[in-house]
């Protein structure tokens, strides 16, 4: 058995999936490397089967039928052979030092008495042009490189949360929590980073500059035009996690506070990326989507409403202005637009 199954969902990834992978590879005979061709129509599979005829102890390519971002993560779990898994775009790329950080880590733990739920590494934001690399970083919020529990977590600020690039889950605690990402659907990647975490006992903390998140293609998921014309996409994932909070039965506060700070981010995202695109049709969809809330749970629609946040998100007049664009702000930190 593998120590990590890292899986790469690919999509018409030819022009920069070979970076990624070949940043993966000096992880030897601990890491499996799943390569998940999501139906491309260019090289991407060729590359995928490629890297499988040369390393075939460490590469495997699955090929399927288009489902999306969020399919070819299931496809990964569901093939998935490492004892972790982790996430990482086709993309980004990780960094070499860092990465025998986190396997050292994870080597460790597994001979350790306590089992560890969730492995969080920094993750910096890798984006064109700039010079200065923004890094996200937790130690300020974890315990450094000893595992603890969610009592022990200290408070994450808005702007700062865990995002799938920081996260290694174990494997069998995102098959025992059933999880399952929507089809044909982009920005699953805050479900996967919020849905199993009641499950999450016991967490870990490396302190090290692990993923290189790329941002800066036109066409890219994060891109504020792309945001603004997906924006069903994005109100869909947000019902979800509606939808997981009010379904989850919380043993630990902690955890329950923690969510419901990342549900708040992500309905206000919605709500600026509506009010940005500046239609009514878009103005209406944001009273719907609040209006979702407030049927499906008003206690929840309450604390999403009138927090800092939902409060700027809704004001009117020139005090209103201000207090969106420092909400954008926040927001821009947690999503890198571009």
């Amino acid at each position: 058995m593998k120590l990590l199954t890292i899986a790469i969902p690919c999509y018409n990834s030819e022009a920069y999936m070979a970076k990624c992978v070949e940043s993966l590879l000096p992880g030897g005979e601990e890491v499996e490397i799943l390569i998940v061709d999501d139906g491309s129509a260019d090289r991407t599979a060729e590359i995928a089967d490629d890297f499988a005829a040369r390393y075939p102890t460490i590469v495997k390519a699955v090929h399927q039928e288009n489902g999306g971002h969020g399919e070819a993560v299931n496809t990964g779990i569901r093939n998935a052979s490492g004892l972790y898994f982790k996430v990482v775009d086709s993309d980004d790329w990780v960094n070499r030092e860092a990465y025998e950080k986190v396997l050292h880590a994870l080597e460790n733990l597994i001979r350790g008495p306590k089992t560890v739920d969730l492995l969080i590494s920094n993750f910096v934001y890798e984006k064109q042009g700039q010079r200065r690399k923004k890094v996200m970083q937790y130690r300020h919020c974890c315990p450094v490189e000893e595992i603890f529990t969610w009592n022990e977590m200290g408070h994450m600020p808005k702007g700062k949360y865990l995002l799938m690039h920081s996260m290694i889950y174990r494997t069998e605690l995102l098959r025992e929590c059933g999880l399952k990402l929507p089809a044909h659907t982009f920005y699953v990647d805050n479900i996967f980073a919020f849905e199993p975490l009641p499950y999450v006992q016991n967490l870990y903390y490396v302190d090290a500059n692990f993923y290189r998140y790329f941002i800066g293609r036109d066409d890219q998921s994060v891109n504020e035009a792309v945001m603004i014309r997906r924006i069903d996409q994005q109100i869909r994932v947000n019902k979800l996690m509606v939808d997981a909070f009010i379904r989850c039965r919380f043993t630990n506060k902690r955890v329950k506070k923690y969510m419901l700070s990342y549900l708040d981010i992500i309905t206000t995202i919605s709500s600026i990326m509506l009010i940005r695109s500046g239609t009514e049709e878009a103005l209406q969809k944001k009273k719907e989507l609040l209006e979702y809330i407030r049927e499906q749970d008003r206690t929840l629609y309450r604390k999403l409403r009138y927090s800092i946040l939902g409060r700027a998100a809704n004001l009117p007049g020139k005090s209103g202005r201000k207090m969106f664009v420092a909400a954008y702000k926040v927001c821009q930190k947690f999503y890198g637009f571009n």
